[in-house]
């Protein structure tokens, strides 16, 4: 992966040189190193949009990959804001169209954000979990993902990925400036879209809520193999 000192040095650059020089160096390295394969492409032919794409979160390179796969769709990500603060994953950032939002927090005002581009027409994609899994298979999605979906008002795509965790693997210790790219095959499974459970009933709100959390989670859980579903096997 570029220096952390290079990638500074670029980060200080026009804007317009910055974008053009990220696109240029991060997508080489998926183009070299990433094999991709995508299945059902077919389910999103005829989708309903605006929508919100969802999808099981292993490595940084996921938002690279998922943006050439669905380069049609144009979605936003959601990205932790650490992301753009750091001199080589903000060169990710760079790539792809992002909003930005405090992870495990009641982030009001970034989730207002991703509410008002959804009522825009804008697509987006949402990492459920909220951050990448550290043992390369699924962890408890959060609830933010419920309260954006029903206040837009907008149906759901769900969407499973292995492989990248071996592309851009973890740092073990937390450090993104020193992660690297390897040659691995990454798999993209897209699911149909489908819209947001109603409330029963006599349910109460955290009985709704878990069951509609389990649901959403359970549809990306159906696309990838057994051994990444974790929590949702």
């Amino acid at each position: 992966m570029i220096s952390p000192r290079m990638a500074k040095f670029i980060g200080c650059l026009p804007k317009c040189l910055v974008n053009f020089l990220s696109r240029k160096i991060v997508f080489s390295y998926v183009k070299k190193y990433a094999n991709i394969e995508v299945k059902g492409l077919g389910n999103i032919q005829n989708i309903k949009e605006p929508t919100i794409f969802i999808c099981n979160h292993l490595s940084n390179s996921d938002g690279l990959i998922l943006s050439q796969v669905l380069k049609k769709y144009d979605p936003t990500f959601v990205a932790g804001i650490k992301l753009s603060k750091n001199s080589t994953t903000s060169l990710g950032i760079n790539v792809v169209k992002t909003t930005s939002i405090k992870p495990n927090s009641a982030d009001k005002d970034g989730i207002k954000k991703i509410i008002k581009l959804l009522r825009q027409g804008e697509n987006v994609l949402i990492f459920p979990e909220g951050t990448r899994s550290r043992t390369a298979s699924m962890i408890e999605g959060k609830k933010g993902i419920i309260l954006i979906a029903k206040l837009a008002k907008v149906p759901i795509v769900p969407i499973g990925i292995w492989g990248s965790e071996k592309l851009l693997p973890i740092n073990k210790d937390g450090d993104m400036s020193a992660e690297e790219f390897h040659y691995a095959d990454v798999n993209v499974n897209i699911g149909s879209q489908f819209e947001m459970l109603s409330r029963e009933k006599g349910e109460d709100k955290k009985e709704y809520e878990e069951r509609t959390m389990k649901n959403i989670m359970m549809k990306i859980a159906e696309l990838i193999p057994k051994e990444y579903r974790g929590v949702y096997e």
